[in-house]
């Protein structure tokens, strides 16, 4: 059995990865759950806007902040460019799977291209900053990170539930005829909420550049515990989506402290199972 201060330090990795996990997840359920559209080439994006970054900070030498200030905006547009193409062919929800993992691999043909499949690492003076608190240590940028989701979701919720705009989506995502004979145009609004989660994705990219070690690959490597946090967070919830990134996180990190690495998934996957099971009608 692991330390108390093993395990504390576990709980508080696993929680500031957590923060990864639901920034990660909530363009995805925004757009799953509002527009019923999903779309797996949000990971790619993502790591589009990591290689970006990380271009821009190696070889242009511009400072992080000011990459996303670049990179968050075209990643706005190609989401609405995207919808675009859905609005246009008439995209369903399972064709928007197919479509989007299609788009998702292409863009990842076409970092390694650019980039080659070598492993590439963001240096910078804060990267391995830290705050001691007691026996723990906790790191800046993942602090920051978490912050940083952490506002997101809120932000978002309040403009969900609170603003005409926000409840218009929710109205539209219920029943858009409905909503239109209201004077809802849920066609220009889809093209809003389709770029805020492509911005979303360009803010994860930023961290992923500043925090992991950069593979064309790793585009696939939380494919399967994002999709798991946005079921449990419940579609169309960013609140719901930061809450169970940051306890999917969390448990990961204990069971691998206390079992081993290999317990990772099995975590995530069973309380993805137990939810499914005790309310098949959850999402």
């Amino acid at each position: 059995m692991p330390s108390v201060t093993l395990l504390g330090q576990a709980l508080i990795s696993g929680v500031l990865a957590g923060g990864m996990y639901g920034l990660l997840a909530m363009g995805l359920s925004l757009s799953w759950g509002l527009l019923r559209l999903v779309n797996l080439s949000h990971f790619a994006l993502a790591f589009l806007s990591a290689y970006a970054v990380y271009e821009l900070g190696t070889t242009w030498h511009v400072a992080p902040w000011w990459s996303a200030a670049l990179v968050v905006p075209a990643m706005f547009c190609i989401g609405a460019a995207q919808h675009w193409l859905f609005d246009k062919f008439r995209v369903n929800e399972l064709a928007s799977l197919l479509v989007t993992f299609s788009f998702a691999v292409i863009l990842e043909a076409g970092i390694q291209l650019y980039w080659t499949a070598d492993f590439r690492r963001y240096e910078t003076a804060y990267a391995t900053r830290s705050i001691k608190a007691g026996p723990f240590f906790i790191p800046v940028l993942e602090l920051m990170l978490c912050l940083v989701a952490g506002a997101l979701a809120w932000g978002t919720w309040v403009w969900l539930t609170k603003t005409y705009v926000g409840k218009a989506l929710r109205a539209s995502a219920e029943d858009a005829e409905i909503a239109a004979a209201y004077g809802v145009n849920h066609r220009k609004l889809a093209y809003l909420l389709s770029g805020i989660g492509a911005g979303y994705a360009g803010i994860a990219g930023t961290f992923i550049a500043l925090i992991a070690t950069l593979a064309p690959s790793e585009i696939w490597t939380w494919l399967g515990v994002v999709f798991a946090v946005v079921i449990i967070g419940r579609l169309g919830n960013p609140l719901g989506a930061l809450l169970a990134g940051l306890l999917i996180g969390a448990s990961q990190s204990v069971a691998m402290a206390i079992f081993s690495p290999a317990w990772a998934p099995v975590v995530s996957f069973s309380m993805l199972i137990v939810v499914l099971l005790w309310d098949p009608e959850w999402i």
